[in-house]
């Protein structure tokens, strides 16, 4: 039973082009396979790049609508105030534009599977409307009050912690649970040992035939270190290094020191996840590199508050400013500011500083936070201006294609819209 168990995933493997023998994949292929003739919902979590969409295709074609339509939407992708319309459809004149009836998406692919990725960037509006289809395939068009029935089957997909989301008030406990029916976990490539080596060499040897050269090959010492590699973009990323290396390297073993000019440890590699402990009601949209800087800014004001107090001592306070220049050369500017404005403070008599201290105190540190929130703002607007390099580089990177600007930004492709309009960087 077990060997023929083992010889149908080896069939599903060759059937979808899954290249690997790793445990925890094999594992994912049986539940797939298991859950597939059933009509349960099915929630697939991975990281971004893992393969995700393959097993929502798995689950299709071994089932008995795989005669059906088969849809997979990207939530992240489509605009908040459109998604609605998109899956559910329209009447007409319900909003501006609406200049005719449309279909949505599960009122088209009745009788097949939506596959619904990135499921945690749904809007709750959406979510609502998305667990009444689940529980008794009802649903209404955008601008209508006629409820229409589909028999469609829902499979999932997150690259998110779905329940630090509800703990959060993101999204719908009750839709969590309707969802995770059956859940199915896709490794990431970094935990699937020895497949990373043989994805290498299928790729190698795909893009040996599109080029029409000799596939590069690996020494073991760069097998080792690709091996020990993060991988934060998982497959895709995989995928792009090997289709770089085959056009741009003139010999065709790969050395150790070519493959860390291609693939350094330390670089634009961002995890697919984040801190799941980050209250930040955004910060699931975000990259790490964020984080840090916004760390780094709050760091910062901490710094600048020890400096004024530092400031407002004696001598040798300012003897250990001069010894650490470099340490404090970020807050030059305040530091002038201070010291012009201690400057007009600075009482003319012994008489005078006594009324200062008596009376002004409280003024006095008015405008020393003052002076701190000024340059917290300016902390603010450089960290924005670095959001938008990061931003306008990316697509640079990937030839304006969003998708790609996206993924390797950690962020989802409506994030990315949204910020590009904030930029002003629709014209790039």
């Amino acid at each position: 039973m077990s060997f023929k168990i083992d010889s149908e995933v080896q069939a599903i493997k060759q059937r979808f082009e899954i290249v690997g023998n790793s445990t925890k994949l094999n594992n994912a292929i049986r539940v797939a396979m298991q859950v597939a003739p059933t009509d349960m919902s099915v929630l697939i979590s991975g990281e971004s790049g893992a393969g995700k969409e393959s097993f929502s295709k798995i689950i299709h074609s071994l089932s008995h609508r795989k005669h059906g339509q088969f849809i997979a939407i990207n939530c992240g992708a489509i605009p908040e105030g459109t998604i609605d319309s998109e899956l559910f459809g329209h009447e007409k004149g319900a909003f501006t534009g609406a200049t005719g009836d449309r279909k949505g998406y599960f009122e088209e692919t009745d009788s097949g599977t939506i596959f619904l990725d990135e499921i945690g960037e749904m809007p709750q509006s959406t979510q609502a409307r998305l667990l009444r289809v689940l529980e008794n395939g009802e649903f209404i068009k955008v601008g209508s009050s006629k409820v229409l029935k589909t028999d469609v089957r829902i499979i999932a997909a997150t690259n998110v912690d779905l329940l630090d989301a509800v703990g959060r008030g993101k999204f719908r406990e009750d839709l969590y649970y309707r969802l995770s029916t059956v859940p199915i976990y896709v490794p990431a490539l970094r935990e699937r040992g020895d497949d990373v080596i043989l994805l290498f060499k299928k790729f190698a040897y795909d893009f040996s035939e599109n080029y029409k050269t000799e596939p590069i090959k690996l020494s073991d010492p760069a097998k080792d270190y690709l091996k020990s590699h993060r991988f934060p973009g998982n497959i895709r990323q995989l995928k792009n290094l090997v289709e770089q290396i085959s056009v741009l390297s003139v010999e065709r073993e790969i050395s150790l020191e070519q493959i860390q000019t291609y693939l350094p440890r330390t670089g634009s590699n961002l995890p697919a996840l984040i801190n799941k402990a980050e209250s930040n009601d955004n910060f699931t949209e975000r990259d790490i590199l964020y984080k840090v800087l916004f760390d780094m800014k709050s760091d910062m004001a901490e710094l600048k508050k020890l400096v004024f107090k530092m400031l407002d001592g004696n001598d040798n306070d300012k003897e250990i400013l001069d010894d650490h220049k470099t340490l404090f050369q970020n807050i030059d500017s305040s530091h002038s500011r201070l010291e012009e404005y201690k400057e007009e403070r600075k009482p003319k008599s012994e008489e005078e500083h006594t009324l200062i201290i008596s009376s002004n105190e409280d003024d006095y540190d008015s405008e020393v936070e003052d002076i701190t929130h000024e340059m917290e703002l300016e902390d603010s607007l450089s960290l924005e201006k670095k959001e938008k390099e990061l931003i306008i580089k990316a697509l640079r990177k990937n030839n304006n294609k969003r998708k790609y600007a996206a993924e390797d930004l950690g962020i989802s492709e409506r994030t990315l819209y949204r910020k590009i309009k904030q930029y002003e960087l629709e014209d790039l």
